[in-house]
């Protein structure tokens, strides 16, 4: 991909774009620790059960910007990718070929995210921030998840038993919902934890901030359209005025 097209299809994106940028990378990630690292069993129930979901949100993603382009034809020269990547790791493909494709097929599709990422993160700040900390809040959730369940699982007391409830209390406690039904009983875990509700209150704090960024934007975007349109007016008096006293010049002449 050219840094023509790269700035083109930058411009286009909008925060939520950018999200699914960053989970292309968090992807790759782990695809790269299912290949080299023997992990557990129910590590590997988290990582698929969050595959399954983001591959969701990569194909809304691929439908968003399928509708918006003005070339279908142009847009599947890379779209392509897009669609194929969100097939998920599902275990009837898992040693088919398939999975084979889609593993390359992804880290193309990361490769090209992040210079996605870096460009969007020059030109639009404030939406590339807010997009950044909720794509790092999910990849909290996810490995959150895997921390607690070998920290709390057949420890006494302890009510986090599988990926489900490892994933559910991960993510009440980013949401600073914290329903209490699961609850961490070890030292290590309520690290964790802290970590995660620390991290909930960041993203609250971001989210406030965007909005009232946004806001504001909204409103100089206003003023500034009502300034150029008060010059265009004055210009336009200008003219008319201009001609009138050439109309007049001419008069006194004859």
């Amino acid at each position: 991909m050219t840094n023509k097209s790269i700035e083109k299809e930058a411009i286009d994106f909008g925060p939520f774009q950018f999200f699914t940028l960053v989970l292309s990378i968090y992807v790759l990630v782990a695809l790269f620790a299912e290949s080299v690292f023997k992990l557990p069993s129910d590590v590997r129930e988290i990582l698929a059960i969050t595959d399954n979901i983001i591959c969701l949100v990569f194909l809304a993603d691929f439908f968003i910007r399928l509708k918006r382009a003005e070339s279908k034809k142009h847009f599947m020269k890379w779209g392509w990718i897009d669609l194929l990547s969100s097939i998920p790791m599902l275990d009837m493909f898992r040693y088919g070929r398939i999975v084979r494709v889609v593993r390359v097929l992804r880290i193309l599709r990361a490769v090209r995210s992040t210079k996605m990422i870096l460009y969007y993160l020059f030109r639009n700040k404030t939406q590339g921030t807010f997009s950044l900390v909720s794509a790092v809040s999910v990849i909290l959730v996810i490995f959150g998840a895997i921390a607690m369940l070998q920290l709390e699982k057949g420890i006494d007391g302890s009510n986090i038993h599988n990926a489900g409830d490892a994933l559910w209390w991960a993510f009440v406690t980013i949401t600073t919902v914290g329903y209490g039904d699961f609850y961490p009983v070890t030292y290590e875990g309520r690290v964790v934890a802290a970590v995660l509700m620390t991290a909930g209150v960041g993203l609250f704090g971001t989210f406030t901030g965007f909005v009232a960024s946004w806001f504001l934007e909204e409103d100089s975007d206003k003023q500034d359209t009502h300034v150029v349109t008060n010059l265009r007016n004055e210009i336009s008096e200008l003219k008319s005025d201009i001609a009138d006293l050439k109309v007049a010049i001419e008069n006194s002449k004859n």
